[in-house]
């Protein structure tokens, strides 16, 4: 595992579901080689959980508050810890 490799964990408000985020966000992840995955919550939110470099994440984290062109993001909880290294790909995953 690369310590110099970290996770993002973000929880994104407003209007960020049924205006293509998910995908948004999948494309730019994967785009900046990054791995975890997107996905919807029940309560409304996109909830992202990214592995990989810092400065890579922190470019996502930039894209996140922008998102695509529909969206309204209205705020973004983050939290940040040491990547876990069990991801190998960026995913779509099952709506929470």
């Amino acid at each position: 595992m690369r310590t110099d490799f970290f996770q993002l964990h973000a929880v994104i408000d407003g209007r960020v579901q049924g205006v293509g985020f998910r995908m948004f966000v999948l494309e730019k992840a994967r785009s900046l080689q990054l791995t975890g995955w997107v996905r919807n919550t029940f309560s409304g939110q996109v909830e992202v959980l990214a592995e990989g470099p810092r400065s890579s994440l922190a470019t996502l984290l930039d894209d996140l508050y922008q998102g695509p062109r529909s969206a309204w993001v209205e705020s973004i909880q983050q939290d940040w810890e040491p990547a876990s290294g069990k991801f190998s790909t960026f995913e779509i995953a099952r709506t929470t």
